[in-house]
């Protein structure tokens, strides 16, 4: 009998909603490519003409996450339905300087900020004489901080506001436990954000995020960040400013991925579709390739975000939970009913059955196979689960 090598549940602190229906905003200056960028990743037309908050109301789209375990298993179980991992994409439009104190129409598009779960921050690096940029230069790394700066006096503002009222009930001594324990949270905050740091570098302890969480921080989401570059030096290899990006987002947000993209580019490629002539008359001796399936992988990995599939010959579907999702819980993207009522799951991985001539009877003849991961179960990236629940009926199973 193979030796159970059961993942167990961790502690773990993490910032933000705890549920796995979790999106991605694009956000950034008036002008900087966002909603093009937007356009790119979906079949939706929102507004992209040259003017200051042409995008009134943020558009949603789902893209497709690439990956090549999910291409294989489709291409061997031959499904009559196919159902892919997706990352939900928010546009959201410009903010300008000001904007935490109303300018613009900031107000409203800072909520739409703080209802997701993470940011894609565009700058624009690429200049344009038709397009006219909000702060009549272009200057990313200072519209980068323009954008860091409303985040941050934002959040301020809200800190401060239940700093107030917390101490408040601190002082009367109505609440010797629960209040000192929360203002003591709202200090460390309020000092990081005076500070003119962003919440997510902070370090915190479970009571800390229980906290800030329920807060929903702007500045406590996870951000990548895209450089938006002309088109010519997109396709050239060229970036004037890049390091001096790369050194501006090390310091402020420490390891947060900056990725150089082209919107034109990405316009151009999608325009072409599968024309290969035309794709490489276009390219030239060019070697630059689209980086719509890096930003995607990368927004996706940013939210913690995993996938597990399920196989059959009437689907093969990608779904997907955040990382240290238990078995039940990951049942429960599927049903509610079936995490109320778990009662284990069999469970391999993609690898294992890659590396088994692509046969879940090989894998069992391996070792590989375990029928009966329990609630504990940590579900990992690229599991093949098949959940067995008591909802409905006893024992009833669904793949």
């Amino acid at each position: 009998m193979p030796k159970k090598q059961n993942k167990t549940a961790e502690a773990k602190v993490f910032l933000g909603r705890p549920g796995n229906n979790v999106t991605i905003g694009i956000v950034g200056l008036p002008n900087v490519g966002k909603s093009s960028l937007f356009n790119t990743l979906s079949d939706l037309q929102v507004p992209a003409e040259n003017f200051p908050f042409c995008t009134i109301d943020p558009a949603v789209t789902r893209a497709i996450v690439p990956d090549a375990r999910f291409d294989d298993l489709v291409a061997s179980w031959q499904p009559r339905s196919v159902v892919p991992a997706v990352l939900t994409i928010t546009d959201i439009a410009g903010l300008v300087r000001g904007a935490h104190e109303g300018k613009g129409l900031g107000n409203d598009f800072l909520s739409h900020i703080q209802a997701v779960d993470a940011i894609f921050h565009v700058c624009r690096e690429f200049k344009d004489r038709h397009i006219e940029h909000v702060e009549g230069k272009v200057n990313p790394t200072r519209d980068l901080e323009i954008i860091s700066e409303e985040l941050v006096a934002k959040d301020l503002a809200a800190v401060t506001n239940r700093h107030v009222a917390v101490s408040k009930v601190v002082a009367r001594g109505l609440d010797k436990i629960k209040a000192p324990r929360e203002l003591a949270t709202l200090n460390k905050a309020k000092d990081l954000l005076e500070e003119g740091k962003d919440i997510r570098e902070g370090e915190w302890d479970h009571h800390d995020a229980a906290l800030l969480n329920e807060m929903q921080l702007l500045t406590a989401k996870p951000v990548c960040y895209l450089v938006n570059v002309s088109e010519k030096n997109f396709k050239a290899g060229k970036s004037v400013w890049i390091k001096k990006i790369k050194t501006w987002c090390k310091k402020r947000s420490g390891n947060a991925p900056v990725i150089p993209f082209s919107a034109k580019f990405e316009a151009k490629l999608q325009e072409i579709g599968d024309d290969e002539e035309a794709k490489a008359k276009y390219l030239g001796e060019s070697k630059s390739r689209s980086m719509i399936p890096k930003i995607i992988t990368t927004g996706y990995h940013c939210l913690s975000l995993i996938h597990y599939f399920t196989c059959g010959e009437d689907e093969v579907r990608a779904w997907t939970v955040r990382a240290g999702r238990t078995a039940p819980e990951a049942a429960g993207v599927i049903h509610t009913d079936f995490e109320n009522y778990f009662i284990s799951a069999a469970q391999y991985t993609y690898d294992d059955w890659k590396e088994n001539s692509r046969d879940v009877a090989a894998v069992r003849g391996a070792g590989k196979f375990n029928p009966t991961r329990g609630r504990t179960y940590i579900v990992q990236d690229g599991d093949i689960l098949n959940f067995k629940h008591s909802a409905g009926s006893a024992n009833k199973k669904r793949r």
